[in-house]
């Protein structure tokens, strides 16, 4: 009996390593319009201070990214505008939807990315919210606003790829 019962743990443990999160990377949210109405130069990882109910939210992936930017404060960083869906089984106990978070970062990043900010025109946007290791992560970037001609020109040039390939596909049929 005690053998039957080692079998079936261990069919549970390769099962749960076999799994998505088996790699320790769980995607929660992804901010696809960043990249559409930005230009992305650099991009670094930063944790997140949150509350309880906000994990479990995160968890049940209710996280919007829209609309959202970091902003640097009194040698702090902060995340803003990001919705983070209610616990439900929190009741009236849950956590503000769309408060302030503050940003894990080195002193370094900080001030590396501020005086980016500062001197030439970028703004700080998040592009995906994720789980690595069990804490919850955000990828920020460093970006530049496009213009409206910059976001025609990459939407005329997906086109004419997509024209390309279509081509080549029905001609190697």
């Amino acid at each position: 009996m005690a053998q039957s019962n080692n079998k079936s743990n261990g069919a549970k443990s390769s099962a749960k390593s076999n799994g998505a999160k088996g790699d320790g990377y769980d995607l929660v949210a992804e901010n696809r319009k960043a990249r559409h109405d930005f230009f992305i130069e650099e991009s670094l990882e930063a944790g997140m201070a949150l509350t309880g109910t906000e994990v479990k939210s995160l968890r049940a992936h209710k996280a919007n990214l829209r609309d959202s930017y970091a902003r640097i404060k009194d040698g702090e960083a902060f995340l803003q505008g990001v919705h983070i869906g209610a616990y439900a089984p929190a009741g009236q106990f849950s956590h503000m939807e769309t408060r302030a978070r503050k940003l894990l970062m080195h002193r370094r990043e900080i001030d590396r990315f501020w005086g980016r900010v500062r001197e030439r025109g970028y703004s700080i946007v998040p592009l995906r919210i994720y789980f690595r290791g069990g804490r919850a992560k955000v990828e920020l970037a460093l970006a530049k606003g496009k213009h409206l001609y910059d976001k025609r020109e990459a939407i005329a040039r997906k086109s004419s790829r997509r024209d390309i390939e279509r081509a080549l596909k029905s001609r190697n049929q």
